[in-house]
């Protein structure tokens, strides 16, 4: 294996505990009611805690790591949601859940800006979609396939409080393997060849040196139009994506009597059919930005993703009570979003190529917020009608209105023409000699 790809997978590892981790509180619900007397509004404001933590330090997460460096940040990281983890059985009730949730969200912040800063120093451009595919879109939803039930097993083996255990030990485990193994960047990894050297960095754009920490131009990154966008397409799809992933579990069994194994199994679909929406995304956006060169293909393929998602869920509204047209339509609705999943980190780095770690921070940020809005909107929704058709209309306007912006209101940035007239030769020869 090459080495970039050997540290791609180490952050694919990273990811997937993340996303198992974070989804563990939506199996054991039930446990968390009788042990601590948790109402569903408290259980909506408990999964929108995560988020609060979440945001606050994707926000000072990305310049952290473009400061520091993405692998001291991520071993910090992950040693404080561990601990967050193994506490949880220890919470006593409703405060102490709040509390360690935005710890748990402080510690899993860095997680994707740093992830984005290593694809900008581990890949060339014409990588990227791909990879980011697998670490923002193939990964999360395929963590959240397998973690159903893997999750519902271990509580069936551990009980509620051993499986927190288990995945608490789980990040301890990736830490003794990326210790020794993960690098900032190529150029601070001795295993890397000088022909691979070489390629990476044939493939990249000025800004990009792989070498080097910078300090955070705040300036550059909130008067960006393209990264504004990105924020707000993220929150559009973020919406679908966290009420999905804390309520997807109680819809089935509230909805439809399912015991929490049936929940388990029948929860596979919709993060399955992510799998194959993210693999799609980071294929289509590779090949497209190949043919065209066009950083604003970026997000027209975002926008018609988005129109598909929140269109797919219409449906459910109509026909009511089914499970099959409700599993079907939900699959969809999770399939064309998680084509988006990769993209937004490609685009981030393009947006602010000298600081992909704070670009992608202000983005999973925006991210982050839908996740602190829609589970506690959910809760409100469900407590007060009984139903959730009022969270699936928020689910479909959102995605439209972020399609919207997404099409009409994106622009290539004029750094581009220049950046392919130097780069684009040097790679087409790498590419030629490989």
């Amino acid at each position: 294996m090459k080495s970039r790809w050997l540290t791609i997978t180490i952050i694919l590892g990273l990811v997937v505990v993340n996303y198992i981790d974070r989804s563990a509180i939506s199996f054991a619900v039930t446990d968390l009611r009788e042990e601590f007397g948790i109402t569903p509004g408290q259980y909506g404001f408990i999964s929108s805690a995560f988020s609060v933590g979440y945001m606050l330090f994707a926000l000072l997460s990305g310049p952290l790591v473009d400061r520091f460096g993405s692998r001291r940040v991520l071993i910090v990281g992950m040693f404080i949601w561990a601990a967050a983890t193994a506490l949880t059985p220890f919470a006593g009730g409703f405060i102490g859940l709040i509390l360690l949730r935005i710890l748990l969200g402080a510690g899993e912040a860095p997680c994707f800006p740093a992830a984005t800063r290593i694809a900008s120093r581990w890949l060339p451009a014409h990588e990227r979609g791909k990879a980011l595919a697998l670490i923002g879109g193939v990964a999360v939803s395929g963590s959240l396939l397998v973690g159903g039930p893997i999750l519902t097993q271990l509580i069936a083996l551990t009980g509620w409080k051993g499986m927190f255990w288990v995945l608490a030990l789980a990040g301890i485990v990736w830490v003794l393997v990326a210790f020794p193994s993960l690098k900032n960047s190529p150029s601070e990894a001795s295993f890397v060849s000088d022909e691979e050297l070489r390629y990476i960095r044939a493939g990249q754009t000025d800004g990009e040196d792989s070498g080097h920490e910078s300090k955070v131009d705040w300036g550059e990154i909130l008067r960006n139009r393209n990264l504004w966008l990105v924020g707000f397409g993220y929150f559009s799809w973020g919406f679908m994506f966290w009420a999905f992933m804390y309520w997807l579990p109680q819809y089935l069994q509230g909805a439809f009597g399912l015991s929490i194994k049936a929940v388990g199994a029948f929860s596979v679909a919709p993060w399955a059919a992510g799998v194959v929406g993210a693999l799609a995304g980071g294929v289509i956006v590779d090949r497209v930005y190949k043919r065209t060169h066009s950083i604003r293909s970026r997000f027209v393929i975002i926008g018609v993703a988005l129109l598909l998602a929140g269109a797919s869920i219409v449906p459910i509204l109509f026909v009511p009570g089914n499970l099959t047209v409700a599993l079907i339509c939900i699959s969809a609705g999770v399939g064309f979003g998680f084509i988006t999943g990769g993209i937004w980190w490609v685009a981030s780095i393009d947006a602010a190529p000298t600081q992909p770690g704070t670009a992608a921070g202000f983005a999973d940020a925006c991210f982050a917020l839908a996740g602190i809005i829609a589970p506690s909107v959910m809760g409100f929704i469900v407590t007060r009608t009984g139903t959730y058709d009022g969270g699936f209309i928020v689910m479909a306007a959102l995605c439209l209105i972020g399609s919207t912006a997404m099409l009409l209101f994106a622009k290539e940035p004029p750094r581009q023409q220049a950046t392919e007239q130097q780069h684009l030769p040097g790679i087409e020869d790498e590419l030629t000699a490989t």
